[in-house]
Order: C-alpha cells, then structure tokens, then sequence
C-alpha cells in the first residue's frame, strides 16, 4: 500500500494541518504526523493520483510530496553525493576562489552538473587551473569555507543507530570527503584524488575518475556485499552525475538538485533538509538522532 508524504523545511515551514487537511480531503487516506509542522503521511490514499492532486493543492507552499510504497519502506543501506548535498557548496569552487577563479571554475561545475558537459574532461580543465595551490591553503578552505548541509548529521546517525550502512561517494576529492564523511558519521568514503608534487597541487587528478559509473557500480556492490535488493537501498544527490544511482535505487532523491536531474528522478525534494529522507523512511521526531 502507498503513502503519501508531505515534508516541509524545519526553519521555514509551510505545512500546517488546514493544508494536509485539504490534501486528505481529496486524496482520502489517513492522516498521522510524523513531525507536526513539518512532516506528516497520509496512509494508503484511495486516489489513483494522489501525488498530482496533493502537488495541485500545495500550489506554491514550500512543501514537498512524494508517493512511496511502505512494504521495505526503512532502507538498510544509503549512498550519499557530498557536494551541495551533504555539504553546501562545491568544493573545487571554492578552491578556484582562493585563486581568483572561482566564477570561471564554477561555470564549468554548473554545466557539468548540469549534464552539458563531460564529467572526467570537466575535471580535468578545473583541476588544471588549480596547479600550484598550496596544501595549507586547501586547508584552510575545507575549515573556513566548507559548511555541513542541514539535516546531514541527523540523517546519518539516524540511519546508522537503526542497522543501516551509509557511504559518501564524490565527484569530488579525498580531501573533503574523507574529513567530512567523519564528522558526518558516514561508514565509508569514496572520492576522487588530487596529486601533489610536495606541498602544492600538480593540477592532475589520480585516475580512474569517481563519476557517475563509479557511484551507480559502488551502490550494486555495496548492495550485492551486503545482500540487500537494490529496492530496499537509498540514494540522494543534486547533479547529473549522480542521476544513474538515483534511477536505480529503491528511494532515488533528487535534493535541491538540477532540473533535469529533479525531472527523472523517483523523489524530488525542493524544500526540505535531509531530515526528509527520513521522513520518507517512516521516521518519526521521536526516532531522530540529533
């Protein structure tokens, strides 16, 4: 049987029980909160189109709808995208900036995630602008510049403290992931290598690349490891290289992600934090870690 979720973002919530009412009301079901003012479910709706009818009455309320079904509704595995998704910015972005090339590197990131350019060829022309950018200058990018997403935390240590295994998997590089994938409280990281020559970057990348292949093939290993179906796994991310680990998850997100990235995805959360993934498992406010 579906549910049907309606999540809103904690800091600015726009889902208040005159707004689930009406969506109940047309979309039939039984309504449970899982975090008032911020989460609720409507259990098995008898509309055959519930989630167009709940998006029709939400109008342009910063609230998010998503029909899942609640047989293997808790997922035991989750592979997570890092940048602008467990973090908020994009790493080599904020790499360029130190060297006054922020907007010319972000442009290329923007297409990139977009899909409009080659993922490996983008990499390569961005790092190679990075050439001779010193260590303790990326340190101090990754504890001044970097931020953690909201919800990040909560959402793993969630996930963790109820038997799941959770894994970041990058585009991006060794350096951010692995420091963050700690703090976070992922299991494991995945990312990309940047070279040096001492203590200032060669402006090349170790191959192979982590792309969009490596994060689909690590989602099928880590399910295949751990003898899970790919429908009881979870997968987030916001760019196009992380659309092929969506469409095959069984909770495919696509967060605050690119709009052809949203378009084909199986969930698409626009407005709220990374506590939604939880609210879509069936957690409740009590359940979270925080």
């Amino acid at each position: 049987m579906p549910v049907l979720c309606l999540i809103t973002n904690p800091t600015d919530s726009e889902l208040d029980p005159i707004l689930a009412a009406a969506v109940v009301k047309e979309t039939g079901g039984e309504l449970n909160w899982l975090d008032h003012g911020i989460a609720c479910e409507i259990i098995e709706p008898k509309s055959t189109d519930a989630l167009s009818l709940a998006r029709q009455i939400i109008g342009t309320a910063k609230v998010d709808a998503a029909l899942v079904p609640t047989q293997g509704r808790r997922k035991p595995i989750l592979i997570a995208d890092m940048d602008s998704t467990m973090i908020n910015e994009e790493c080599i972005d904020e790499l360029a900036a130190a060297l006054g090339l922020k907007e010319q590197v972000a442009e290329i990131t923007d297409r990139a995630m977009r899909g409009e350019l080659d993922f490996a060829a983008a990499l390569d022309t961005r790092v190679a602008l990075l050439k001779g950018l010193e260590r303790k200058v990326i340190e101090e990018v990754r504890r001044e510049q970097i931020t953690l997403a909201p919800g990040g935390r909560a959402l793993i240590q969630t996930m963790k403290a109820y038997g799941a295994y959770t894994a970041l998997v990058s585009g991006g590089f060794t350096f951010f992931a692995d420091f963050f994938a700690k703090r976070i409280g992922f299991d494991e990281a995945v990312a990309n290598v940047l070279e040096f020559d001492g203590d200032r970057l060669t402006g090349r990348v170790a191959k192979p690349i982590v792309d969009k292949s490596t994060k689909r093939e690590r989602l099928i290993a880590l399910a295949a490891e751990r003898e899970v179906p790919l429908n009881r796994t979870m997968a987030v991310g916001d760019g196009a290289n992380d659309l092929e680990m969506i469409k095959i998850a069984g909770f495919g997100v696509a967060l605050h992600a690119k709009p052809a990235v949203a378009a084909e995805a199986g969930i698409r959360i626009d407005h709220g934090d990374l506590t939604a993934l939880l609210y879509l498992q069936g957690y409740t406010d009590e359940d979270i870690v925080r």
